[in-house]
Order: structure tokens, then C-alpha cells, then sequence
């Protein structure tokens, strides 16, 4: 028997990342849909996606789908690029009609098409997600004539997750990647990766006005707004907020620490191996 929307509209939205970086995209989620419940997972034992194979990436995303479908969620949002790119069509197979499956690439791609047509664009990412050529292929699709130049930034998250940003260190791996040929001539620079909001700051002072920072993770929020309103499927209004879940399939002390940065107030993990 399916389920009505008002049925689905008190079900949580599922996020999961491989680590924390996509806690970015779930404080984009919460501040545009205050009341919904959001479930999310950091893949924190086999962090970071993007230099490992396309068939481990779809294996860790479908064991997290398990538990994210467990929790009953109305919608899965994956909140990593590397998995988008490498995953986003086998979990929407897999999960079926259980519940709908978004990603944070699609968002972006349709931005892209609407605000930069016939104009280069930049796109700084993880190895997984540039060599993957998923943008390009989609970006292509659109015949809007955008210039696409990718970048692969493989430093950016173990340096992000370390908690080296804003000090002179990220300072100068980021100026050596943003000064590189591959990024010559760009109008506005997409920051590929849901750790990359956390030093946008330091981007933006690099371009200083020239180019425009792009923070997907508005972008995905916005979207994921749109697609529940659009389905009546959105979370009623209620007296009091919801209150969160977050897992992670590695616990650390730090990653407990780092969640207060990414999410933007003070969470508590709970450990969840995706293997026992």
C-alpha cells in the first residue's frame, strides 16, 4: 500500500557523506527547512571518497542507503561528489521506490546552465569527482556553451578534516592551487566538494571580487526545499524543532569536535559501523 504525502512529510531526510564535510549541506538543509528531521552519516572509516575505486564507493553507499531506509527516510540526499559521481544511479536503483534519492551535483549543473552560459566556468574537486568528468558530461548536455575547467584539489580535504584552515598553511596550498593554468580565465569557480564552504572565505580573498565563489551546498539546500514543497512531501510546521541524528562508522574525539564546524552548533555522533 503506498504511502500518502502527509504520511511521508513526517519522515526524515537521510544525508550522508563520506566524512563530515556534508554537514555543510545539512546546515544548508536545516536553515531553508527548519522543521524537517535530518538523519545524517559520515562515512568517517573509509573517509575520504575521492581517491578510492568507483565499485568501493558504491558499496559503502548502498550499506549506508541500508540504514538511512531503516530510519525510514523520505529522501536521500548524497552529500559528497565523489559518491554522486560514482554512485547516484546504482543507490537510485537500489533504493527504488522507498524513498527519492537527490544529489549534489544535479543542483549545481542546472545553477550553472542558467547563470553562466557561454562563459567559463571553474571546478575544484576531489580526483573521484574530476576524473569522473561528471560535470563536464552534464554541464555539455545543456548546449548553454560553458567553458568548464577542472581542477583536482586532492590536499583540500585531509587538510580541512585536520582543521587547518584560515592560517598560513591552507593559505598556501590553496593560493598554489588557485594559481594554476588549468583555472585560467574563469568567471566563477565551483567549489566541488561539501568540505570546501568551510574555506570559501579564503577563495574569495584570493580572486578578490574577480570570480565568482559558487557554495553548492545553498545551491543543493535550495533544491532539496523545491523537490519536497514540490511533492507535498515537506515536514509540517511544529511548536518545537526537530532533534537530529548523526552517525559515524569511525569515531574519534576530533570528528565529535569538528561536527560543531561544519554544522554550526554542537552535535553528538553516534557510532555506527558499517561493518561489524
Amino acid at each position: 500500500m503506498a504511502l500518502s504525502s502527509s504520511d511521508l512529510a513526517t519522515r526524515p531526510i537521510g544525508v550522508f557523506d563520506s566524512g563530515i564535510g556534508g554537514l555543510t549541506v545539512a546546515r544548508a538543509v536545516n536553515r531553508v527547512l527548519p522543521h524537517e528531521r535530518l538523519i545524517y552519516f559520515g562515512d568517517t572509516a573509509h573517509l575520504p571518497y575521492g581517491d578510492k575505486s568507483q565499485a568501493a564507493i558504491q558499496a559503502y553507499s548502498i550499506k549506508i542507503c541500508d540504514l538511512l531506509l531503516r530510519q525510514q527516510c523520505k529522501v536521500i540526499l548524497i552529500a559528497c561528489n565523489s559518491a554522486s559521481a560514482a554512485a547516484y544511479e546504482l543507490v537510485r536503483e537500489y533504493v527504488g521506490s522507498k524513498a527519492r534519492v537527490l544529489n549534489v551535483i544535479d543542483p549545481i549543473v542546472a545553477h550553472i546552465g542558467e547563470t553562466y552560459a557561454g562563459r567559463r566556468v571553474g571546478l575544484i574537486g576531489t580526483k573521484q569527482t574530476v576524473n569522473s568528468n561528471v560535470y563536464k558530461k552534464k554541464i555539455d548536455d545543456l548546449d548553454a556553451n560553458v567553458q568548464l575547467q577542472s581542477l583536482a584539489t586532492p590536499l583540500l580535504v585531509p587538510m580541512i578534516e585536520e582543521g587547518f584552515f584560515e592560517n598560513n598553511i591552507s593559505d598556501n596550498i590553496i593560493r598554489t592551487y588557485l594559481a594554476n593554468s588549468h583555472l585560467d580565465g574563469i568567471e566563477a569557480l565551483v567549489l566541488g566538494c561539501t568540505h570546501y564552504p568551510l574555506i570559501q572565505e579564503e577563495i574569495k580573498a584570493y580572486y578578490q571580487g574577480q570570480v565568482a565563489v559558487l557554495d553548492a551546498s545553498d545551491v543543493v539546500a535550495q533544491h532539496v526545499k523545491s523537490y519536497v514543497q514540490a511533492h507535498h512531501i515537506a515536514a509540517p510546521v511544529a511548536a518545537h524543532l526537530p532533534e537530529h541524528l548523526f552517525y559515524v562508522s569511525d569515531f574519534t574525539r576530533s570528528f565529535e569536535e569538528s561536527t560543531r564546524i561544519f554544522f554550526g552548533q554542537q552535535v553528538r555522533l553516534e557510532h555506527y559501523p558499517l561493518w561489524e
